[in-house]
């Protein structure tokens, strides 16, 4: 059973436990996979309606957009896991000998590159659901309008929890120009969809109060 089929409970009780995985990048994925199903949510309350006709083509595309991304998110929860054991295991390699430490040092960046890879992944996805959610907040209906802003305040979240495992990853890698692409590329997304999720939550916010 992968951790996405787990129960809700069965998920959250692994999270707190000592076993390294799940960790801070699959919470990451599951939380970023809610926030784009909430915006979801907002366009099965909207379609049908006569009052939103006019948009009712453009949110069916951005609900067939946001099915993809949040299976997507649910797939990379254990993704996220099977990246992260080998990388555990490289941790304890014998480094008495030359030859160990070199075995070590190279299987290591591997594991780090495969490890990165994940926590990417989710950030370019939560970055996807923060621009639905937007689609959703602008366009959907009224009446969801506060799932809309829970939806994208989960995918900032999310965004900024897998980046962090990017951070920790690339700061133990030995190829440090790719681990410096890494943190740019990582650093870009956060620069500017948290400012987008900001102006998406805040819209929502001032038109509720």
């Amino acid at each position: 059973m992968t951790f996405s089929d787990k129960s809700c409970k069965e998920f959250t009780v692994e999270l707190a436990s000592k076993a390294s995985v799940p960790g801070g990048g699959g919470a990451s994925a599951l939380c970023g996979a809610l926030g784009c199903a909430l915006g979801n949510m907002v366009g099965s309350l909207t379609v049908g309606k006569k009052k939103y006709a006019d948009v009712e083509d453009e949110i069916k595309a951005a609900m067939e957009k946001a099915e993809s991304v949040w299976r997507e998110l649910l797939d990379l929860i254990q993704k996220d896991a099977d990246v992260f054991e080998p990388l555990s295991k490289a941790y304890g390699l014998p480094k008495d000998t030359e030859e160990q430490k070199a075995y070590k040092t190279e299987y290591m960046e591997k594991c780090l590159r495969d490890a990165c890879s994940v926590p990417v992944a989710i950030m370019e996805k939560c970055c996807e659901s923060i621009d639905l959610c937007k689609i959703f907040a602008d366009k959907g209906s009224t009446l969801a309008i506060s799932d809309a802003g829970v939806g994208v305040a989960f995918s900032k979240a999310a965004l900024l929890g897998a980046s962090l495992n990017v951070f920790i990853n690339t700061k133990a890698m030995t190829d440090k120009e790719y681990a410096a692409s890494l943190n740019t590329k990582a650093n870009n997304m956060i620069a500017k969809y948290t400012v987008l999720a900001d102006e998406i939550f805040a819209g929502v916010n001032e038109r509720l109060n």
